[in-house]
């Protein structure tokens, strides 16, 4: 069973990558990485780059509803989760879901919201719940948050703060697509109608099922695990960095690398599988010092990681 699905998830993969969003493989197998880890994907990227295509054509795919969320900076916690509204026939409150009550919600410029708006998703991305007026709510399962973010030097935004940025289980870009393509894009336009009419080539159900079969069935041995130790230590040991990885970035670390094992066809976690991942599920996490922010904290990752003897699995 575990043989088909992951054949029909990186069909999946090829579909998209393909025919609806062509150059962009690399951020699509992480999109699907997130969703096997159970986790959210931060996107950091210039608009207009194909962010919200993504998100529509994954949520078209895998047959989850799918929501939206532009923010601004008078966007409030309730146009997220909701809000309970008098019904005067009725004579009492009842409660309207908000947007977030979808397995995938796309929560686009998340730093033009005022912070505590952006406060608002914790809850839902560390339990998938929300709690409203005193009453707590089970989201979907699965529950994805795709988030974009706009570059920090741009006017009217708010800095996510770390305890929010740490729930995000990897970060990434889109980037510009290649002349050729980007010139056929120009040629033929966008494919935003098409991606809305995408039939599902994967079942919610099976998802699910693939995720589970991930968390529970893919082994992890002591030298790997050791391995992702060696990471976060040189992080929290460096002299470049201010703060270093999480805990929760370590378990997150390794939750990725089981889900890139699945794809890769491995019933365990290989070195390789930890690099793969390492960059994009760490380098959000931590901080500078000040005389280092001319650098990307991707390099600075990439640089740490090349530093640590890789055991033989």
């Amino acid at each position: 069973m575990e043989l088909y699905l992951r054949s029909r998830i990186l069909d999946v993969i090829e579909t998209l990558s393909s025919q609806y969003l062509q150059g962009k493989v690399r951020v699509i197998r992480l999109g699907l990485i997130n969703l096997l880890s159970g986790g959210h994907l931060l996107i950091e990227d210039l608009p207009g780059l194909g962010k919200t295509s993504l998100a529509l054509a994954l949520a078209g795919v895998l047959d989850l509803s799918f929501g939206r969320v532009q923010c601004t900076s008078d966007l409030m916690p309730s146009d997220i989760t909701g809000l309970s509204v008098f019904d005067r026939h009725a004579n009492s409150f009842h409660f309207v879901k908000g947007p977030i009550f979808n397995n995938l919600i796309l929560i686009d410029e998340v730093n033009r919201a005022m912070p505590k708006t952006q406060s608002a998703m914790l809850e839902a991305m560390e339990e998938q719940r929300v709690t409203v007026e005193g009453v707590t709510y089970r989201l979907p399962d699965p529950f994805m948050v795709i988030a974009t973010q706009n570059p920090l030097d741009q006017t009217g935004t708010y800095p996510l703060p770390e305890s929010q940025i740490d729930r995000f289980l990897a970060t990434t870009g889109v980037g510009y697509p290649p002349a050729a393509l980007e010139k056929k894009i120009l040629r033929h336009g966008s494919v935003r109608d098409e991606l809305e009419q995408l039939q599902p080539l994967l079942e919610k159900e099976s998802l699910i099922e693939a995720r589970r079969f991930v968390q529970q069935e893919i082994k992890v041995s002591d030298r790997v695990v050791d391995y992702v130790y060696q990471l976060l230590e040189q992080s929290r040991c460096s002299l470049l960095l201010q703060s270093g990885i999480s805990t929760r970035g370590g378990l997150n670390l390794i939750s990725a690398a089981k889900a890139e094992a699945y794809l890769e066809g491995r019933s365990f976690v290989a070195p390789d599988d930890v690099q793969k991942v390492a960059v994009a599920v760490t380098a959000h996490r931590i901080v500078l010092r000040p005389e280092q922010e001319h650098r990307s904290k991707a390099e600075v990752m990439t640089s740490l990681l090349a530093e640590i003897p890789v055991p033989i699995a």
